[in-house]
């Protein structure tokens, strides 16, 4: 399966200025041959907690530019967005994965980004979401769950591709290389990590998006500007690495 990772700047807190500009990288990745196209976390808006301005309702606007997306050009595509369930309870920073036709399935990130307060303005999410698309088994994180190799272990079994949208900024870009490739590693599975570029709520980005197998190896990487980056992530590729070397039945 052929995967896209958009690495894009974002206007920040303008949804409709950033599906303009989303809508045509969205279209190169596809005449690229991507089956799964992956944004960044937070990708309409930025990463801003004034979640008073920029929350929406489940289906709203930004996850409703996915779902057209993926049903106008017959491919899946996904990123985080802000989502209340209720309009007086506290969001999620959720990602929404649109299917083809235009359905979509949805995961709350589970670990909150306490450092930048994130766990004071959105709610922390409980369940994991593996889905198989076109016979390749992907599993969805968002940004700072990367820290968290416990998570990304207990889906190891069942996943190929780890899909992981992000604002992670350039002050620790470092970190953000060194776990993508750890997450690789150690599961022997794909990763895919889609991070933005630019400048937003005081910080910057310098993107280093990845596409990495699982053997560590990396075989798509942007730099500071925007960018489509393309790769295959083949399910045979996993299964062989997994049986030359079978490091995860040594887990205890």
């Amino acid at each position: 399966m052929i995967v896209a990772g958009i690495q894009h700047d974002i206007v920040w807190e303008r949804p409709a200025e950033n599906f303009a500009r989303l809508a045509p990288m969205i279209e190169r990745a596809v005449a690229a041959g991507a089956r799964l196209v992956v944004l960044t976390e937070m990708y309409a808006t930025g990463f801003s907690m004034k979640t008073d301005r920029i929350a929406e309702p489940i289906g709203g606007p930004s996850a409703g530019f996915l779902a057209d997306q993926a049903r106008a050009n017959n491919v899946w595509v996904c990123a985080s967005v802000p989502e209340r369930a209720e309009p007086s309870a506290r969001p999620f920073n959720q990602l929404v994965l649109a299917a083809p036709d235009g359905s979509t399935r949805r995961y709350a990130k589970i670990h909150p980004f306490t450092f930048g307060r994130e766990h004071e303005h959105y709610t922390a999410g409980r369940e994991f979401l593996t889905v198989e698309i076109e016979g390749t088994r992907c599993s969805f994180f968002v940004c700072y769950d990367l820290r968290f190799a416990d998570e990304f272990w207990a889906l190891a079994e069942q996943t190929d591709c780890y899909v992981v949208p992000a604002n992670w900024p350039a002050s620790r870009r470092e970190h953000w290389m060194a776990l993508l490739r750890a997450r690789a590693i150690e599961n022997q599975a794909y990763v895919v990590g889609v991070n933005r570029v630019g400048d937003g709520g005081r910080l910057h980005y310098c993107g280093d998006s990845m596409i990495i197998d699982p053997f560590g190896e990396i075989v798509a990487q942007g730099v500071d500007t925007e960018t489509v980056l393309v790769a295959n992530v083949d399910p045979d590729r996993v299964r062989s690495v997994r049986a030359e070397y079978p490091f995860l039945q040594d887990r205890r």
